[in-house]
C-alpha cells in the first residue's frame, strides 16, 4: 500500500487559523479535512443575559473584516421582534454601510489575499516588488470602503454607530461630499479591476453546486430578501432552521452547516451572482461578460472575477445613494422592548449570515444563534479540494499544494486573521502486489 498525504499545518492569506489534510491512497482521494482549530469564542453565550440594544456592538466584534454583516443581521432580527421596519433614507444608509464593507473586504481579498496565487507569488508583499502600483491602488481602493464604514459606522473596525432602529448619529452633507469624490475615483478603479481579474490565468474546475443566496424583488441582495437556491428552495429567513442544520465534525472547531437531507451547498459571491445576475445594472452585466463570465459561474476559481463585479456594484450603489444624500430628520426610530423571537439573514461578503434571537418582556436576550458563511461552505470547500486533487494527481507535490491552498482561498474563509505561511508534508503510497501465495 502506498499513501500520499498532503498536510498544510497553517493556511495562509485567510482570516483565521486553519489547516488542510488530504490523504491519497492508491491514486484515489480518500480523505479531505479542512481543520479549523482556532478555539471557540462563545459569542452566542456572551449575548445571553445582555440587553437587546447591546447586540450590534457585541456582534460587531466577531470579525474585523466583516463586522457590518454581523451588525446588520443582528439589528434586522431584533427589529423583527420589535415590529420595526426601516424604509427611505435610513434603509438606504444601512445599504451604504454594507457597501463599504463589501468594498474593503472584496478589495482586500482580490488583490492582497488571492491575486498572488494567480500570479505565482508567495504573498502580496512579494507581489508588490513587481506590481507595486497595483498593490498601492488596491490599498487606496480598500481605504474608500473603510472610510464609508468609519463615516456611517463610527469607526473602521468594529463599528459602534449602528443601533436597533437606525443609527446613533448621521453625518452632514459636508461630511459626505469628500467621500463622494473618492467613490467617483473608485468607480473607474473598480471597472478596471473586473477586466484585470478576468485576465488572470484561471485553473479549470467545474462544480456541481447547490447555490444558496438571498434574492430581492428589485435589488442585488445585501440586507434583505428571501433565501433561494438553484435547486428550488425559496423560503423566508424565519424558515432557515427548518431547512438547514449545523453538524459537529471531529476535525473542526467550527460546525458544518448542511441542507437537511441534501448535504453540502455553496454561499457567497458565486451563489449571489448566479442567482441574481439579472439584478445587476446592464453596464455591469456587459462588463462581466467582457471579463469572461456567463450569467451563471460554476468554476470556483472565477470567484475572484465575481468579487470584482460585486466590488463595482458596491461602489456604484454607494455612489448612487450618497450623491443624493440629505440627512434624515432623525437618525433612528423609537423602539420598545417586547418578548419574541426574531430571525434575519443578510449577505456578508462571504455569503448569507443567519441570526436568531429570543428576548423577554424587559428586552433581555434569552438565547442567540449565529450561523456564519464559512461554516456553511466548509463541506463544499472539502469537496472542491477533493475534486481538484482527483483531476491533478500527476502534479508534483509542491504544485498540488499550491492549488489546494488556492482552492480554499476561492472562498475567502473567515476564521479570524492569520499571518502564517504554509507547511506541507507529502507521503504517497500504492498497494504493492503480494509476493506470497493465497
Amino acid at each position: 500500500m502506498k499513501t500520499r498525504t498532503i498536510k498544510v499545518d497553517q493556511l495562509a492569506r485567510v482570516e483565521g487559523e486553519g489547516a488542510l489534510h488530504v490523504r491519497i491512497r492508491n491514486e484515489r482521494v480518500e480523505e479531505v479535512e479542512l481543520r479549523i482549530f482556532e478555539p471557540p469564542r462563545f459569542f452566542e453565550a456572551l449575548l445571553r443575559g445582555r440587553r437587546f440594544s447591546e447586540a450590534p456592538d457585541i456582534t460587531a466584534r466577531i470579525c474585523g473584516i466583516c463586522p457590518v454583516a454581523y451588525q446588520m443581521s443582528a439589528v434586522h432580527a431584533l427589529e423583527r421582534i420589535l415590529g420595526v421596519e426601516l424604509d427611505g433614507p435610513l434603509r438606504d444608509l444601512r445599504r451604504v454601510l454594507y457597501c463599504g464593507e463589501w468594498i474593503e473586504s472584496h478589495g482586500l481579498h482580490i488583490y492582497l489575499l488571492h491575486a498572488p496565487d494567480f500570479l505565482g507569488y508567495e504573498s502580496a508583499i512579494h507581489m508588490a516588488a513587481d506590481h507595486g502600483e497595483t498593490v498601492r491602488t488596491a490599498l487606496a481602493l480598500k481605504k474608500v470602503g473603510n472610510e464609508i464604514v468609519a463615516l456611517f459606522g463610527g469607526r473602521e473596525i468594529h463599528p459602534i454607530n449602528v443601533c436597533v432602529g437606525g443609527f446613533y448619529r448621521l453625518p452632514s452633507r459636508a461630511d459626505v461630499a469628500p467621500l463622494v469624490e473618492r467613490l467617483r475615483w473608485a468607480r473607474q478603479v473598480a471597472r478596471d479591476s473586473v477586466l484585470w481579474a478576468g485576465s488572470l490565468p484561471m485553473p479549470e474546475l467545474q462544480g456541481d453546486y447547490e447555490y444558496v443566496a438571498l434574492r430581492h424583488p428589485h435589488e442585488y441582495p445585501m440586507n434583505e430578501g428571501r433565501i433561494v437556491s438553484s435547486r428550488g428552495l425559496d423560503i423566508a429567513a424565519d424558515e432557515f432552521e427548518d431547512h438547514f442544520e449545523e453538524i459537529h465534525v471531529p476535525h473542526s472547531n467550527a460546525l458544518h452547516c448542511a441542507r437537511k437531507g441534501r448535504g453540502a451547498y455553496l454561499v457567497g459571491p458565486l451563489a449571489r451572482y448566479s442567482l441574481n445576475f439579472d439584478r445587476l445594472a446592464p453596464e455591469i452585466q456587459t462588463l462581466a461578460h467582457q471579463a469572461g463570465l456567463g450569467a451563471v459561474v460554476t468554476n470556483p476559481f472565477q470567484s475572484i472575477v465575481v468579487r470584482a463585479v460585486e466590488l463595482l456594484h458596491a461602489v456604484e450603489e454607494a455612489l448612487r445613494i450618497l450623491e443624493a444624500y440629505a440627512p434624515p430628520a432623525a437618525p433612528r426610530v423609537p423602539v420598545t422592548a417586547r418578548a419574541g423571537v426574531g430571525r434575519a439573514c443578510t449577505e456578508a461578503p462571504r455569503g448569507i449570515l443567519f441570526h436568531r434571537y429570543q428576548i423577554d418582556d424587559e428586552g433581555t436576550i434569552e438565547s442567540a444563534r449565529i450561523v456564519p458563511p464559512t461554516s456553511q461552505n466548509q463541506r463544499t470547500i472539502e469537496n472542491d479540494v477533493a475534486a481538484f486533487v482527483t483531476r491533478h494527481l500527476s502534479l508534483p507535490d509542491a504544485e498540488l499544494q499550491w492549488h489546494c491552498e488556492q482552492a480554499i482561498r476561492n472562498y475567502d474563509p473567515c476564521i479570524s486573521c492569520a499571518t502564517h505561511f504554509l507547511k506541507l508534508t507529502v507521503d504517497r503510497s500504492i498497494d504493492e502486489p503480494s509476493t506470497t501465495g493465497p
